[in-house]
């Protein structure tokens, strides 16, 4: 009896620690639980204005511009007397980027080695913008941008420049596709192709440091060196273009805010809106007139500049996916109906044998010879500028019988899904796309 009392004795208190550390480790998960939810960073702002200066970079110096460049410069220094104006070029970049980041500078012989050795120019353009508005800051634009409103507007009443480090403005807002196989990584974007920010900031050096590391990693997968890669339209905007800029800008506000920051934040935006120092503008401010994402117009009044995509000729050398019958999905410039219609279309043709695959690539051949893509100076007419604006949008509608997503005819007693479409007459589509805003082209001193 008294071996039993005292193990019933003994127990109790083993069984009384037990329950006092089941309530500390309780009160310790509740107290996580409420720190996750609700004890989020407070970012604090670098603080100053905004630095009066302009930054374009281009081939050549300014005396050496063509009369639409030109024109579209002076409207930059016309509207903003106060601020500096400077155009870096290829001649004087490497000298740039060696005073800044090299051994009497900020001692980065990586990134130096980097632009010294890159030959991809639009990746060297790219990488020459964020590392000129880490070292200096104030306002990037690319030659082909039209100021419409003077930079003081660039940031809304309600805010002050001492809390706001960057401005940047969305681009692309169709998350619905942000899975598509091609569209996806380009379906959630910001513009990178106008944007303004303070010196140092961190997020310019994070997306520096990335876009060194990657291209590293592309060499080593290559196996070339980096003045050899080989990058195609999708790789230049995951590498450094607006899906690079856009991942480095998310992941800085997640890590200065300490919570997971994503696109859904800026999808639909109806006002613009600031996240850890970052003022984001809706879609009308740097890029009205692009067709989708309720980008609006260029006479609207939250625009603040207009991109006129002359200049982009880079995916000459760095081709997006081409189907041989549909071409390009970039053509249909967001518009759901025919994107829905070129993936049944690829779809269909992914389906055929192989004799009738060829079948149909030879009927294109001989349709594109009869009707042939019309080309000026500024691109190919009545072709949707592609997502990311990389080409001038056309001046004048393209010919039903000449359209980008042609159906072909019945092969193998199959026919392809558009011919069970509304709007399908002689294996063509006519659909009506919206493209880019091209009234007024000329810019306005």
């Amino acid at each position: 009896m008294a071996g039993q009392a005292f193990k019933r004795s003994s127990r109790q208190p083993l069984a009384r620690h037990g329950q006092r550390i089941l309530l500390v480790l309780i009160i310790v998960s509740i107290f996580i639980l409420i720190h996750k939810l609700f004890m989020t960073k407070t970012y604090h702002p670098m603080g100053g204005e905004f630095p009066r200066k302009i930054w374009q970079t281009w081939k050549t110096e300014a005396a050496g511009l063509d009369p639409k460049d030109a024109a579209r410069v002076r409207t930059w220094t016309r509207k903003n007397p106060e601020y500096r104006y400077e155009l870096l070029t290829d001649e004087n970049s490497l000298s740039y980027v060696r005073h800044h980041f090299g051994s009497t500078g900020l001692n980065r012989p990586d990134i130096v080695h980097v632009f010294e050795t890159l030959n991809a120019k639009i990746i060297k353009a790219d990488l020459l913008r964020y590392l000129v508005m880490y070292v200096e800051g104030g306002l990037y634009a690319d030659i082909d941008v039209e100021c419409l409103k003077p930079i003081e507007f660039f940031v809304p009443n309600r805010y002050t420049e001492e809390e706001i480090d960057l401005v940047v403005g969305v681009e692309t807002d169709m998350p619905d596709f942000k899975d598509h196989p091609i569209l996806g990584q380009k379906a959630q974007s910001l513009v990178q192709w106008t944007f303004m920010g303070k010196p140092r900031l961190p997020v310019m050096l994070r997306l520096i440091d990335n876009i060194i590391h990657w291209l590293n990693r592309v060499s080593k997968q290559q196996g070339k060196p980096i003045s050899d890669i080989k990058l195609d339209f999708d790789d230049v905007l995951v590498g450094t273009g607006p899906s690079a800029f856009t991942a480095a800008i998310l992941t800085e506000m997640s890590v200065q805010t300490g919570r997971q920051v994503t696109w859904d934040e800026f999808h639909g935006m109806l006002d613009s809106k600031v996240v850890a120092g970052v003022l984001v503008l809706t879609s009308e401010a740097f890029a009205a007139g692009t067709g989708h994402s309720d980008s609006g117009t260029h006479s609207g009044k939250s625009a603040l500049v207009q991109h006129h995509f002359h200049a982009s000729s880079w995916p000459t050398n760095h081709p997006r996916f081409k189907h041989p019958i549909y071409d390009e999905v970039e053509r249909c410039n967001w518009n759901t109906e025919c994107i829905k219609l070129w993936d049944s279309n690829t779809a269909f043709f992914n389906s055929l044998a192989e004799e009738d695959q060829l079948k149909l690539v030879a009927a294109k051949k001989l349709e594109d010879k009869k009707h042939p893509l019309r080309v000026d100076d500024q691109g190919l007419i009545g072709v949707m500028s592609p997502v990311g604006g990389d080409t001038h949008a056309a001046a004048e509608e393209m010919p039903a019988d000449q359209h980008p997503l042609q159906e072909p005819e019945q092969v193998g007693g199959r026919a392809p899904p558009g011919d069970r479409r509304p709007g399908h007459r002689h294996g063509h589509l006519h659909l009506h796309l919206p493209g880019p805003d091209t009234s007024d082209d000329n810019p306005v001193d």
